[in-house]
């Protein structure tokens, strides 16, 4: 029997070595057009092929273990799962599979979750084709692409840090339980889910989010994930 492939045609029927050589790689994104799009670009490369496509998170990993693509270009702004729980996910079960994440948006805390989480790669959707051909060759031999304006800010960002040192000496006075709360909102976990995860209710959620905010002196999601991420409260590299 033919092995299943959602290659075009003409690209099944090439010999095995150049099938070796290839990349594969496997387009997840809600919109069909994107996934069009983005298809019509890669398959006339002649170093890669459409493994596949899929249309939310979960489906992803339903197709990563089914295709065995070498990386998933994976649109972060999808209905349902998550980009960062989609990244977590896939690299648990798959951790050979490389990431590069697709987004319109530049900020350094998504991308910092991102790289924690195992993503190889961000580019911005507004990123020329020939971007998106480069950045999957960089992170398929090994490397890591950031789309030039999310890398400088990456290393601006960076630059701002205090010193280790001087971290050491700082005391944030979160008890544990806020402590928790502070992980799985840099997580960018919902109120509703950190509920269900911790086993308490909503409103009390937001209790221990206001006095988060209060006792850091910080008052926006993205203020409160760049302190859990300098802090090295995210753990997103561990198992779940």
């Amino acid at each position: 029997m033919a092995e299943r492939s959602d290659s075009r045609v003409g690209r099944s029927r090439s010999t095995a070595g150049e099938r070796d050589v290839r990349t594969r790689v496997l387009i997840v994104d809600d919109h069909m057009i994107v996934r069009q799009g983005l298809r019509a670009l890669l398959e006339i490369q002649p170093d890669m092929e459409v493994a596949g496509e899929a249309a939310d998170g979960e489906q992803a990993i339903r197709r990563t273990a089914e295709l065995k693509p070498d990386i998933v270009v994976l649109d972060l702004s999808m209905p349902g799962l998550s980009g960062l729980e989609t990244t977590v996910r896939l690299i648990e079960r798959h951790p050979d599979v490389k990431i590069l994440a697709l987004t319109m948006h530049d900020s350094e805390e998504h991308v910092y979750s991102l790289l924690k989480a195992g993503a190889r790669g961000f580019l911005l959707k507004e990123s020329a084709s020939a971007d998106l051909v480069h950045a999957i060759r960089a992170v398929r031999t090994g490397g890591v692409y950031l789309h030039p304006r999310i890398s400088s800010k990456v290393v601006g960002e960076y630059l701002k840090r205090p010193h280790p040192r001087a971290r050491k000496g700082r005391q944030d006075g979160l008890t544990a339980r806020e402590t928790q709360v502070l992980r799985l909102i840099a997580e960018a976990h919902t109120n509703k889910e950190i509920a269900g995860l911790l086993g308490i209710s909503v409103k009390t959620v937001e209790a221990h989010r206001a006095r988060i905010m209060h006792k850091l002196g910080i008052h926006n999601i993205a203020g409160l994930t760049r302190y859990a991420i300098s802090r090295g409260l995210t753990g997103l590299e561990e198992s779940r």
